[in-house]
């Protein structure tokens, strides 16, 4: 199955990379994890993207981990994150993936070695030729320090590399003028919680978030509500989710995130180097804020 640029709205989630206690992939725990997304109504899943610790992973486990969502996820997209820094290794991991059922790959921008946006734009190219996957561009420069331009997205949606992109940063002008010159060829999804009803507002079609591993039912009513023009009223519901958002990014992402989701009553293990488990005082916070959650009763 793969995906089309009209086919990509609503809620994708960012799972973690459920572990267990030695260490090694929890399937079983992956499936559940993959099932609560798509009972509560998500439109598919994005495995091993940061979130799911993807530089941590063997070349092995990421196969097995996009196998086992394609499996367990049945008609709905599965969309693996491709974090490798040169251009061979990610091809190697979207063939990997395109073998293993998934709908789509969302690729990191080249880091590394960072080139200009026509450099930018012959890579997704490249990839896209290389891979028998769409790709979905990921775009977040306060991990990569780079970033395409609004018109070097809107070159690579009229050359067909992408179909969609992940769009993980606060930088609202650029953002506005990618939805004007992109948001109608490709869709454009937020990475952004805080912004995410905004984001929905002026014309993304959906979003990409962490915590929506833990939450994805109160996303998708913020997602409801913000596409039907209701911007105030996605917010207030918004506001309700915004302890926890702040406190599971207290540190690298999935470390707190992880914490968290044990606080929550959904235990997911830990997380591999050269990521540690939260200090004590953010420990104390995510316990606070999770204690908060139970008494409103947050889903």
């Amino acid at each position: 199955m793969e995906l089309t640029q009209t086919e990509i709205s609503g809620l994708f989630s960012a799972i973690v990379t459920p572990l267990t206690g030695d260490g090694s992939v929890d399937v079983a725990g992956l499936k559940r994890l993959v099932r609560h997304q798509l009972d509560a109504g998500a439109s598919g899943v994005v495995p091993i993207g940061g979130t799911g610790e993807y530089p941590a992973l063997s070349r092995d486990e990421r196969k097995l981990i996009v196998a086992t969502c394609v499996e367990e996820a049945g008609d709905k997209p599965v969309i693996p994150g491709v974090l490798s820094t040169g251009f061979h290794d990610a091809v190697e991991a979207g063939r990997d993936f395109a073998q293993a059922g998934a709908a789509a790959v969302m690729t990191v921008t080249p880091y590394y070695a960072p080139g200009t946006q026509d450099g930018m734009r012959a890579y997704f190219k490249a990839y896209r030729d290389a891979v028998d996957l769409p790709v979905m561009l990921y775009q977040i420069p306060r991990r990569t320090t780079v970033s395409a331009t609004a018109e070097a997205v809107q070159a690579m949606a009229e050359d067909g590399s992408i179909i969609g992109m992940k769009f993980s940063s606060y930088d609202m002008p650029e953002f506005i003028k990618t939805i004007k010159l992109a948001g109608d060829k490709i869709a454009v999804l937020s990475g952004e919680e805080p912004l995410f009803a905004t984001h929905v507002a002026l014309g993304a079609r959906g979003g990409v978030l962490a915590s929506a591993t833990i939450y994805p039912k109160i996303w998708l009513r913020i997602f409801a509500l913000a596409r039907a023009g209701k911007l105030t009223e996605a917010l207030e519901v918004q506001a309700q989710i915004d302890p926890v958002v702040n406190s599971i990014f207290l540190e690298t992402n999935p470390g707190p995130l992880k914490a968290y989701m044990a606080l929550a009553g959904m235990p997911v293990g830990g997380v591999r180097l050269p990521l540690l488990p939260p200090s004590a005082e953010t420990n104390a916070k995510l316990e606070a804020v999770a204690a908060h959650a139970r008494s409103i009763a947050l889903a």
